[in-house]
This record gives C-alpha cells, structure tokens and sequence, in this order.
C-alpha cells in the first residue's frame, strides 16, 4: 500500500466538511452536524460569522504579509489591546499554541539566564498535559504516546501529579525555572486546576524566585466564561500562552508576559516569519471586536451553566454510561464509565446523530462549543446526546 498525499499521523473520520453556518458543519454530501467541538476550541464565534470574515477580506485584500524587519501598526495595535485586556506587559505573536509553547519556555530559561542564574533551566510540569507535538513541547509531558519513537527529548522537566501541590513544591531545587501548567486542563480530561493548587503555585513562585507559566490555549480567551481562566483563582501569571479562540480559525498564537518576565527577550533572542503577520491580526482584532462588547462573557458563562445543568439532568437517567462533568464555562466534559470507551461514544454521537464532539484523556469527552451558542443549540445537543446515550452499545472485551 503506498502513503497516502495527506501524511497519514491522523485517523480521520468520514465527515468530510466544505461548509459551515454558525454553529453546524456541513459535510460534502449536504449532511448537517450539530458543531460542539468547534475545531477543537478554536471556532469561538462559529462558522462564517460576518464581523469576523468581512474583517479577513478587507486585510487580504490590502496586506497579507510583510517581514518583521519593518514596523508593523497592525502588531502593535493588536499587542496592546491584549495586554489592556490581560496581566501583560509585552505580547509575541505566533502562528500555533505550540509556538507560543516554546516561546514561553524560551522566555523562562532567558530570564534566569540575564538574572545571572543560567542553571536554572528545569520546568516542572504535569503529567496528562498536553502542551503541543514540537520536541520542546513533548519534552514537556509524561504521556508515552506522545513521546515514543521520538527520544532522546530535550532534558529540562520534571513531571508532578496534576493538582498536587505538595508534590510540585517539594520537586523546586536549584536549576527549577518555574512551573508550566494548564489551567484547566483539556486533552488530559477536562480537569480543572484547584483554587488550593493555582494559588500555591503562585505562592511558592513568588517565594522561591521562580516563573510560573500558564497554558490557556484552550481554555483561555472566554472558554470558561472569563477572558482568561486564571481570572477564576485571583492570581496572575508571569508568563501565558494563548491560541485557538484567539484566531477564530485562522493561525493565529501568542506568548503574553511581563516586563520583568520578558527582560530577557531582546533584539535576536526570538523571530517568526509568518508570526503577527497583518492577515493575523486583522483576525485577532475581529475576534476581539466581538468578546469585548459588552455582555459577551456574561453570555458564555450563562449558556455554560444551562449546557452543565442540562448534562446533571442527563447523567442519572444514564447512569450505567455517565459518571461526572468536568470543567469550566464552555470547556466541558463528561467521563465515561467503562466499558464505554470515549473515542467509541464521540464516533457514534457523530456517525449517529449529527453531534460532533471530541474525545480526551482519562475516558472523559469534551463538548467545547462555539462561545456564542444559543439555549436552541443546548436542547438541541442534549436531545442528540441523551438518544446517542440511549443507542450506544459499548464496544465488547476482546
């Protein structure tokens, strides 16, 4: 059998979408789909949405792309909208979450680094993460599947228990560089970070000089009804990475920091051709024309709790099949007792019954909907999702 033109590193399906409307798919035999995954929790304002793509014709058909050896207003208006709307002090814009990944642990071990402390290079992060499929990012995670096949990975992590405090703390010697970690955690299984755990990281950060690194590429720009997730738990981070919703679709990443986390990030230390390109920022700033009207947030967070409140009515009528919700705002999910398997359950409800969502870590599938659903597309998901529940037949032990 010869490789197919697509690098095969995917399993994809058999929808195959040429159009969308809002919040619906629509595949190449005319066939709808109910969208509740939202490219991965990247369509933040649904398909089409006419703010959003009359903005990206306007700039295309202007100024697509100059190189970063010339000024760029675009970057500059864009960067300073986010850091008005943020903890930032300075913004560097990618074409990936992956990206601003590696930006941030470029920005952590430079910052020691000019502190006159280049040993401490080591991020200790959480094991089920998942920050991205460079070396770097990897690198970043315990999961095997990720990791096979491609060691030797870069040195510089240790890996702790997602939520265990005590055991992140007690991992600070003296080449830690500071903490990398998911604010709520998506690909791992929907698990959100305690007030307890996000706070202490804070704490032992500011106590033993370290940096502490928030990845809000999925939950963050209004997924759980806040601009930023770490807005949940009172604290600020030195460094963030943001992606997905911030684009709307379109490659669009960023690393955001503060003055004194990015003082070592200088002229030649960091580039990107394509990065913060005109094309990309026309589409930051559409996203951003919608979040920030007033009401926007207020609007995520109530359609977040009617989807949770609609999922609790659901589970005990399915009890053999559900177990908990998971997650916050609009970045929700529901584990799966076994044998239900979450991949198997995601590929009925889609084959089914015209619902996409998207499977995670820990038997858990996420529903991540576009940010401006409406309560008729919650009934409509929880009517799919309770007659999918109904015809699911778990898959039988080999």
């Amino acid at each position: 059998m010869s490789i197919t033109p697509l690098m095969p590193v995917y399993p994809r399906c058999e929808v195959r979408p040429v159009r969308g409307e809002g919040c619906y798919l629509i595949g190449e035999r005319g066939e709808r789909y109910l969208d509740f995954a939202a490219g991965i929790a990247v369509n933040a304002l649904g398909h089409g949405h006419p703010q959003f793509t009359k903005a990206i014709a306007e700039q295309a058909a202007t100024l697509m792309h100059v190189s970063n050896l010339y000024g760029s207003p675009q970057g500059e208006a864009l960067a300073q909208r986010i850091v008005d709307n943020s903890f930032a002090d300075t913004v560097f814009f990618t074409n990936s979450g992956v990206e601003a990944i590696e930006c941030a642990i470029k920005t952590a071990r430079r910052y020691h680094y000019v502190n006159g402390n280049p040993q401490r290079h080591k991020l200790i992060t959480f094991k089920n993460a998942f920050h991205g499929r460079s070396i770097g990012a990897i690198s970043a995670t315990d999961q095997p599947k990720m990791r096979d096949g491609f060691e030797p990975l870069l040195p510089g992590f240790d890996y702790v228990k997602f939520n265990d405090l005590e055991g992140a703390i007690a991992k600070i010697d003296d080449e830690t560089a500071g903490f990398l970690v998911e604010t709520v955690q998506g690909e791992g299984g929907m698990t959100a970070g305690t007030v307890e755990f996000i706070q202490g990281l804070r704490k032992a950060c500011d106590e033993h000089g370290l940096l502490l690194i928030l990845d809000e590429i999925q939950c963050g720009y209004g997924r759980t009804g806040k601009m930023w997730a770490y807005e949940h738990y009172g604290i600020t981070p030195d460094i963030l990475t943001a992606a997905k919703g911030i684009g709307n679709g379109f490659p669009l990443g960023a690393c955001l920091a503060t003055e004194e986390a990015a003082k070592g990030m200088t002229f030649g230390t960091h580039g990107s051709t394509y990065g913060g390109n005109p094309l990309a920022m026309a589409a930051g700033q559409a996203v951003l024309d919608v979040m920030l009207e007033p009401g926007f947030f207020e609007h995520v967070e109530k359609m977040g709790e009617r989807l949770r409140a609609g999922f609790e009515q659901l589970i005990p009528n399915h009890d053999h099949l559900f177990d908990e919700i998971r997650g916050k705002g609009l970045m929700l999910g529901i584990k799966l007792k076994e044998p239900a398997v979450s991949r198997d359950f995601v590929a009925h409800l889609r084959d089914n019954h015209g619902l996409l969502t998207v499977a995670a870590g820990e038997n858990v599938f996420r529903v991540l909907p576009p940010l401006v659903i409406e309560e008729s597309h919650i009934a409509e998901c929880i009517e799919k999702l309770s007659a999918g529940a109904r015809s699911y037949v778990p898959p039988a032990d080999d």
